[in-house]
């Protein structure tokens, strides 16, 4: 029988045998059916792309020849291949079971192992899968700057062993590169799907040809979503995206720009059909370029290892004609640009929001704007059926019933790294009206609210404060105990070289001589020194590792005091404007102090109150900073920028020109001895080194505010402030 054009599909979820001539099912399994497909009840023209309508399917379970059936729900399309499985005969249908709640994804089906990784079956239709969050966040806290990143012709791998989550952090970076491509490259369908090829083959086509000139280049993310890409497919490749652009922003380092990541990652992502032409080999890295340049993946990027959201609490208030309230939302601002949403939302306080169109101009869908510890998190709301969502299953309504919800109940059901509400929306209609009061009293009680949320959250960073400063003194003690360690280890080896290597020579003569008293002697005192050495070496160890111990909870200190920062800023704000709406509508000093809590034996207290903070912050102020002179140098080479801060103190720094991404700069700095280099960018909200940081006004405020605040917040390698400028005369390097 001649082969002809069949279709093949994958199953996603576990499926037992239901009744004689059913299929059992596991994640990943591979089925064909025959072309007789076409002449089924029902089938039309592209409904394999939708197997849940086609119910009931007929086929052959590919790894082991078994012919059975099993329901469209349970399965996605792969693409069109050549069978000689014969037509199905005509049978009635019979109910479909409905496709399982993500925490029955996997089923019990146990995980594969190949090469020196481990492949979990295919991860919940939610999240990213686990093992590829895992070796994302080993690669980034190892540092994306080794030259070794991606380095590597054997994607497999050649270790033995599989990588543990508990040997991550003891990996290294080119055994870590090598599981996150093997995952990839031995996955049962890649993250776009062969289906989707000549869509996407298609729109860069089109882009290429002459229509294209009068036209904006196609939208090759939202030509996925409008394929029916799965949904957990399209948050797996969000989350790669994100990862490869953090890739990308080290290249100065790393080597690895967009299009030679293109080139590493395209094949992994998107397969050529194996009748693909030989053009089509350039088809996947052009593709990956191109969705790295579009950058819809930065502001919808759905958070790894998302939960099962719970189902709605039963007192959720009912929401009828949902979506013809979202206009009228104060929080919902339409279509805005991102750089307008950092505009508003910045200093607010952890817990501010606000909804925008998402920027694929998919009708129905939308971004959720957070701010959480400091920064702007944006997710994705999606429409699916009519029902809204972050994640499958979609259960709400409507956006304004989902906000409802989350106003009330944590985002840690969705995410566990979200512990918050949505708490103070950001209001179109009271952006310019900050009290919002009308009665005096009103004002007075609100003040009092926002001084004693000011007072606390400033107790809470004097607490972070003093634990940081008292822990980093014990960090510079132990760092000093291990390099006398070191020291004494040295000393020990040596004496127990020059001991063993003359005992060896006396104890042969000893020997000779028949004492074995001496000998015995003497092999004590060798066992003794080694004993010593061994025993020296395991506190040092045992040191090492409450050092490493220490030093990660003192960033997270440091996290934690800098996420504080926006909040005091915005309280502060907030605070001082109902001040002085108090003061210009005439109220008396004696009744502000007593909202404010202060004595009034002190004449002028509000006054004073205001200006002992800003003489606190002007104190605050080097002079050296404030004169770009001493740290801007323009045009000054990387190797330049090295031998001008060669030998100069921790926390020397200079800014100048970046070399490599033109309209940007770089900071020089040195950390440990050493001298590092980050690019710092600028973009329409800002001055930064990353997003969401790039918010600063010119270079002066960067560098004033990098003068109190880590770098380790964007590299874990930089836990350093920008301490003293290179040509500043207030200090002297040593």
């Amino acid at each position: 029988m001649a082969a002809e054009d069949g279709f093949q599909f994958r199953a996603l979820f576990a499926l037992g045998r239901g009744r004689p001539g059913d299929l059992e099912l596991a994640p990943g399994d591979l089925l064909t059916v025959g072309p007789g497909l076409r002449q089924a009840e029902g089938y039309r023209e592209g409904a394999e792309c939708t197997p849940a309508s086609l119910g009931w399917l007929s086929g052959v379970k590919e790894s082991t020849g078994e012919r059975g059936d099993f329901p469209g729900t349970y399965v996605e399309y792969v693409g069109r291949v050549k069978t000689d499985t014969p037509a199905q005969m005509p049978r009635p249908q019979r109910p479909l079971p409905p496709t399982p709640p993500a925490h029955t994804h996997l089923g019990d089906t146990k995980t594969e192992t190949r090469g020196s990784y481990q492949i979990p079956p295919w991860p919940s239709p939610m999240t990213p899968p686990v093992i590829v969050v895992k070796l994302v966040e080993a690669i980034e806290r190892r540092g994306l700057d080794s030259e070794m990143l991606y380095r590597t012709n054997n994607p497999r791998g050649e270790a033995d062993h599989e990588i543990t989550e508990a040997e991550l952090d003891h990996t290294n970076i080119q055994a870590l590169s090598q599981g996150l491509m093997g995952y990839l490259q031995e996955l049962p369908s890649p993250i776009m799907p062969l289906a989707v090829f000549p869509q996407l083959k298609a729109a860069l086509l089109e882009e290429t040809g002459a229509s294209a000139e009068a036209s904006e280049p196609c939208d090759l993310m939202k030509v996925l979503e409008s394929c029916g890409v799965p949904l957990h497919n399209l948050q797996t490749l969000q989350y790669l995206l994100g990862h490869l652009e953090r890739v990308c922003q080290h290249a100065q380092h790393n080597g690895l720009d967009t299009h030679t990541l293109s080139r590493i990652f395209g094949p992994l992502l998107l397969r050529v059909p194996l009748s693909g032409l030989d053009e089509d080999k350039q088809v996947p890295a052009q593709v990956l370029e191109r969705l790295l340049k579009e950058r819809r993946w930065e502001e919808e990027q759905a958070p790894p290892a998302l939960p099962p959201k719970p189902s709605k609490a039963a007192h959720m208030p009912s929401v009828t004609n949902g979506d013809s309230k979202l206009a009228e939302a104060e929080w919902y601002w339409g279509d805005i640009s991102r750089e307008e949403v950092n505009g508003k939302m910045r200093d607010m306080p952890d817990g501010t929001f606000l909804v925008r169109d998402a920027s694929s101009k998919v009708q129905g869908e939308y971004t959720l704007t957070l701010r959480k510890g400091g920064n702007n998190r944006l997710i994705k709301i999606y429409k699916r059926g009519g029902r809204y969502g972050f994640s499958e299953p979609l259960t709400f309504s409507s956006v304004v019933e989902l906000i409802q919800y989350y106003h009330h109940e944590s985002l840690a059901q969705y995410n566990s790294k979200l512990d918050t509400r949505l708490l103070y929306p950001v209001s179109k209609y009271q952006q310019d009206l900050l009290v919002k009061e009308d009665t005096i009293d009103a004002v007075g009680e609100q003040l009092r609210a926002y001084h004693e949320q000011y007072q606390e959250k400033s107790r809470e960073y004097d607490s972070l404060y003093e634990e940081y400063t008292r822990t980093s003194q014990e960090l510079q003690m132990k760092r000093t105990a291990i390099e006398a360690f070191n020291e004494t280890i040295r000393i020990f080896e040596e004496q127990f070289e020059t001991q063993e290597r003359c005992s060896r020579e006396y104890m042969d003569k000893l020997s000779r001589d028949g004492d074995d008293q001496e000998v015995q002697r003497l092999q004590s005192n060798c066992e003794k020194l080694q004993w010593r050495v061994t025993e020296i070496h395991e506190s040092k160890q045992k040191l090492e590792q409450d050092l490493q111990q220490q030093a990660q909870e003192n960033r997270q200190t440091d996290r934690k005091m800098n996420s504080l920062k926006p909040d005091l800023m915005q309280l502060r704000k907030i605070r001082d404007q109902y001040l002085l709406w108090l003061t210009q509508k005439g109220t008396k000093q004696k009744k502000i102090n007593e909202w404010l809590g202060i004595r009034n034996d002190t004449e002028n207290s509000v006054a004073e109150l205001v200006c002992e903070e800003e003489e606190e912050e002007e104190e605050e102020e080097d002079v050296g900073h404030l004169d770009e002179r001493s740290w801007y140098l323009g045009d000054l080479k990387r190797a330049q920028a090295e031998e001008l801060l060669k030998g100069r103190a921790n926390g020397t720094f200079l800014i100048r020109d970046s070399q490599t991404q033109k309209g940007a700069y770089a900071c020089s700095v040195v950390v440990d001895g050493e001298v590092k280099h980050c690019v710092i960018f600028r973009t329409a909200s800002g001055f930064g080194f990353a997003e969401p940081y790039n918010l600063h006004g010119s270079l002066k405020d960067l560098v004033l505010h990098y003068k109190h605040n880590s770098l380790v917040q964007h590299n874990e390698a930089l836990n350093i402030t920008l301490a003293w400028p290179v040509l500043s005369q207030t200090h002297t390097n040593t």
